[in-house]
């Protein structure tokens, strides 16, 4: 099993992106997506590499679930 953390995309720089965990900044690989990313895109990561490319929503409701959850 694998937890994937939603993000928001703030930078892109080749095939590395800073990535926003709600206020932590990270950098995430972008290596295994199979299209461009943008800022204001939001992404899963597992593991510093972001797995796919969610909308707005998505991402909002994994948050939720994490939260409930207690984990973040």
């Amino acid at each position: 099993m694998c937890l994937a953390i939603p993000g928001l995309v703030v930078k892109v720089d080749g095939l590395k992106a800073l990535v926003d965990f709600g206020g932590v900044r990270r950098e995430v690989m972008l290596t295994l997506l199979p299209r461009e990313v943008k800022p204001g895109d939001y992404v899963l990561v597992h593991t510093g590499y972001a797995i796919e490319v969610v909308d707005k929503e998505e991402a909002e409701e994994v948050w939720k679930l994490l939260k409930e959850a207690g984990i973040a």
